[in-house]
């Protein structure tokens, strides 16, 4: 439970930062190749809702490392000679590259040349990408071990680091988690877009060209994110039958599990499978989305109002649906931490009890459920403002962020 609230909560800051950081690398190129001021004030808004979410996205960042290390140590003891190595790339490329571009980003407006300016845009987008590529890895390895042997005194040590960066469990899933970022950033751009719309906003033009854009991101991205899903089915049923393989396979796997490991539950906690079948649900309404592009032409959508108000709606979903993704992949695998290799109950720190365990994960959810919400009420407070017009003053550099 402390280990699914905590990377969960931090997921969902995750996938708004990636999608919308994509989008601004579109907007800000666009205005650096046209010097429209149009583009430039769509970077601004958006950038201000990406800035928000980023900046409190780390702190639920730095919850997560925390309860590594507080709860898992058993887990750290045996693998983390592996599985320690990408997250500590994934700590240099988020907590150092990552808000190093972002900060020379944020201050560099109105004194750097736009060029190096927008540099900056895309190298911030790398380093998200990069970041997301080594926790993806660290995850893989759990997921399906490879690339490693153990040593005389029982620890893993990574033998083969191209096998762990070619991980069959990696490969699809890596594209399938980012294209759902990129439609949840579609989705969050299309859904605040259709809301000033329906209010009749002076900022006609502005939220239209957004919606357009938020529309198309969304539809791409659900597309990729269904077929790359759909595509790790393959390397699933190959590496983890307990989870997708049918019942010759399964019994086989448990007949081999209690062979090495001793008895247990080996097969997937029922929520697994319900929550693969709600995301599919999920996703193929998402993909639907597609149905609303031809309604671009003549601002058919945005007169008929009623596809404006759906695009509302849908905005939580995307979170919901790689919820329930994050129910499946990891949840899965249960009773494995590292499938076939440690189960959970040996990766746990030794000498906690069960009322410990609780108020560390109480603790652990208050903290987070106010971050989240604070995220929230910003976002949606800027967002229902929205675009402001920049101050001309270049001594205040973070003016387009609070105004």
């Amino acid at each position: 439970m402390q280990f699914a609230t905590t990377t969960i909560f931090h997921f969902l800051f995750v996938l708004v930062t990636l999608g919308l950081v994509t989008l601004l690398v579109i907007l800000q190129t666009a205005w650096a190749i046209t010097g429209k001021d149009s583009y430039d004030r769509q970077t601004r808004f958006w950038g201000r809702l990406y800035v928000i979410n980023y900046f409190l996205g780390i702190a639920t960042g730095v919850v997560l490392e925390l309860q590594f290390g507080l709860s898992w140590s058993g887990l750290s003891h045996y693998l983390g000679n592996v599985f320690g190595a990408p997250l500590v790339m994934e700590t240099l490329v988020a907590f150092f590259l990552e808000s190093t571009f972002l900060g020379l980003w944020i201050f560099g407006r109105g004194r750097l040349n736009k060029w190096v300016h927008t540099a900056l845009i895309w190298l911030v987008a790398l380093t998200a990408y990069l970041s997301v590529f080594w926790v993806m890895v660290a995850n893989s390895f759990l997921q399906h071990p490879v690339g490693y042997q153990e040593n005389p005194d029982g620890i893993i040590e990574l033998t083969d680091f191209g096998a762990l960066l070619g991980n069959a469990n990696l490969l699809m899933a890596l594209p399938h988690v980012v294209f759902a970022a990129v439609a949840t950033g579609g989705f969050l751009m299309a859904g605040i877009s259709s809301w000033h719309l329906i209010r009749n906003t002076a900022e006609y033009e502005f939220f239209r060209t957004s919606l357009r854009l938020g529309l198309v991101t969304a539809f791409v991205g659900a597309f990729f994110t269904m077929g790359f899903g759909y595509a790790q089915f393959a390397s699933i049923l190959d590496n983890q039958p307990t989870k997708l393989g049918d019942d010759a396979a399964r019994q086989a796997a448990v007949a081999d599990f209690t062979a090495r490991f001793g008895p247990d539950d080996y097969l997937p906690p029922v929520y697994a499978n319900v929550g693969l079948g709600f995301m599919i649900m999920i996703g193929t309404l998402l993909f639907l989305v597609g149905l609303f592009i031809p309604l671009l032409y003549k601002d058919l959508l945005i007169r008929a109002k009623v596809p404006l108000v759906l695009l509302i709606l849908a905005i939580p979903w995307p979170f919901i649906a790689s919820v329930l993704g994050w129910l499946m992949r990891e949840g899965g695998r249960q009773p494995w931490a590292a499938y076939g290799l440690l189960k959970v109950s040996d990766a746990v720190s030794p000498g906690l009890n069960a009322s410990q365990m609780m108020t560390g994960y109480w603790i652990f959810t208050a903290v987070l459920a106010v971050l989240a919400l604070t995220n929230w009420a910003l976002i949606a407070r800027f967002a229902h403002r929205g675009p402001v017009a920049p101050s001309p003053s270049v001594d205040g550099e973070l003016t387009w962020l609070s105004s």
